[in-house]
């Protein structure tokens, strides 16, 4: 697993455009063999059950000001993992730690409606970028799929959080959960007492 951050961090020294990023990890993963290329995904998804839970959920739709659907959650997470292991961590540990993160703190005082693309906290490609590459070696689509199918890994498509739900729309419930990222994006809409 440190291979994989120390690869997924590199693409971060190289540049800080999501796009670049991704070509450059679909480049340096096609050169790999085909294993490696499954530990890449079987580890990008080891990465995010620590991070698919109701908590968390709840500070992501916190930062999207109630906007933050099941996909949009399920797109957060890569974002968060791309965000390098130090921050990964610190957020996993507890949601509301998000708010250190130089990324959030950038779009702290603007509305989601104000924000580029590129500064969106969702990364939804990063979970493409292995079968992409291993497509590309084996000349058959979907060959990541079958790979790890072979190796007993499960895959999953959606957010699966474990943890117990919680009203991310409920102020009371945000203030005492989430009181950092509270100050920092206070909510605008759907917002319940």
């Amino acid at each position: 697993m440190v291979e994989f951050w120390k690869f997924l961090e590199r693409s971060a020294e190289e540049t800080t455009d999501p796009a670049q990023r991704l070509d450059w990890l679909a480049y340096r993963l096609s050169r790999v063999s085909l294993e490696h290329i499954a530990d890449f995904q079987i580890h990008l998804e080891a990465a995010r059950r620590p991070i698919d839970t109701y908590a968390m959920w709840g500070a992501a739709n916190q930062i999207m000001d109630g906007l933050c659907s099941g996909d949009a959650f399920w797109y957060f997470q890569p974002w968060l993992i791309g965000q390098g292991q130090h921050w990964w961590h610190h957020a996993a540990q507890n949601p509301d730690n998000l708010a250190d993160l130089p990324a959030v703190r950038a779009l702290a005082g603007s509305s989601p409606r104000e924000w580029a693309n590129a500064e969106w906290p969702h990364w939804e490609e990063l979970a493409y970028v292995a079968p992409r590459a291993y497509d590309h070696i084996t000349g058959r689509e979907d060959s990541l799929d079958e790979a790890l199918d072979a190796r007993g890994h499960r895959t999953y498509s959606d957010p699966e959080p474990t943890d117990q739900p919680w009203d991310s729309d409920s102020l009371a419930q945000i203030e005492q959960r989430l009181p950092r990222l509270a100050r920092l994006f206070p909510r605008q809409q759907n917002l319940k007492p």
